[in-house]
């Protein structure tokens, strides 16, 4: 991709957590020069490998003023935000105030820096759930817990300062993030993990044979009852954020994209992927449903695939085999 139009520091907010750190490492191979701005509430320093770490919270208006003036920042990467569904329904203050403030707030700093083009981490939690699938951008948004709602509120606001500011901005709205750096880089390490794929790996890696893996319901009108999602590996993530900052130099405006391979797959069908890669009898329990979980969420990402050129290069076995060898490394 090489340099952006007006320079090549890119601050990335969230740029020590899972997405932001894979996203700093294909932000340094196009050229570019990634800024990571994190708290580190949730986020690991030890991920920061590829540009310089400021420390600092959306929260505090004086640290993010601090980063655009020490940085000479064109455009902003937004990853940074709490994503736990259960915990945004019991804590929904949380949410509110880490994903819609903050980002009122880092708004208001690029304003006042002169930045103008954004890249917002969005989710399919802003549909609800489905009408119809596959889901496309045209779909309704009515959100089923605060988390949704919260990135809901972010992205009106974002369209609010590109329609009254002239910000450039592409709200990306992902479906389920999976795998790892292909080359063992960077990978997933959350505290608590509540992502299937990881967790499937770490009981089948378990010495002793570990704790089960959880389903939570078998009873949803899906083929063989428990969820379908539509996983889409974090490299290719990476490669949509990049062409949408590069669509930005030349499209005004707000732009929205679905981000998933295409395809669901049940719970079930993962489960049996992961023994199948990962060669072990992987343990599971059946448990209740969790509130707030759609039966099916599955993508139309042919609207990032015009505009943007965007081709999703791997599918759900290499998502399983790169987690794997992440989780074999840690």
């Amino acid at each position: 991709m090489g340099e952006t139009a007006s320079g090549s520091h890119v601050l990335v907010c969230g740029g020590a957590g899972y997405i932001g750190a894979h996203m700093c490492k294909a932000l340094a191979a196009a050229g570019l020069v990634p800024v990571t701005f994190d708290n580190l509430a949730t986020g690991h320093r030890e991920a920061v490998r590829w540009g310089p770490l400021v420390e600092g919270d959306l929260l505090d208006p004086t640290a993010l003023r601090a980063a655009f003036a020490a940085w000479p920042v064109r455009a902003v990467l937004h990853f940074a935000a709490r994503s736990l569904v259960a915990e945004s329904v019991r804590e929904p203050g949380l949410y509110f105030r880490n994903n819609v403030a903050g980002t009122l707030n880092l708004l208001d700093a690029m304003r006042e820096a002169g930045v103008g083009r954004l890249v917002f981490s969005s989710t399919a939690a802003v549909y609800g759930d489905p009408v119809y699938t596959p889901i496309d951008e045209a779909h309704p948004t009515a959100p089923i817990n605060p988390y949704g709602w919260s990135k809901l509120m972010a992205e009106r606001q974002i369209a609010e300062y590109c329609r009254a500011h002239g910000l450039r901005a592409a709200c990306l709205r992902y479906f389920n993030a999976a795998g790892a750096d292909p080359d063992g880089d960077a990978g997933e390490s959350h505290d608590p993990e509540t992502h299937l794929i990881p967790n499937l790996l770490r009981a089948a890696l378990a010495p002793d044979g570990g704790e089960p893996a959880s389903i939570f319901g078998d009873d949803y009108d899906t083929p063989d009852g428990t969820c379908v999602r539509d996983y889409v590996h974090v490299a290719d993530l990476c490669d949509a954020h990049l062409l949408a900052l590069q669509r930005l130099e030349s499209a005004p405006g707000m732009h929205v994209y679905n981000l998933g391979g295409g395809r669901g797959s049940s719970v079930a069908e993962v489960l049996a992927a992961c023994r199948e890669v990962s060669g072990k009898p992987i343990p599971a329990r059946q448990l209740p449903r969790r509130p707030g979980d759609p039966a099916v969420l599955v993508a139309s990402s042919e609207a990032a695939r015009r505009d943007l050129g965007w081709r999703p290069r791997f599918g759900l076995r290499d998502c399983i085999a790169h987690a794997l060898a992440w989780e074999q490394r840690r």
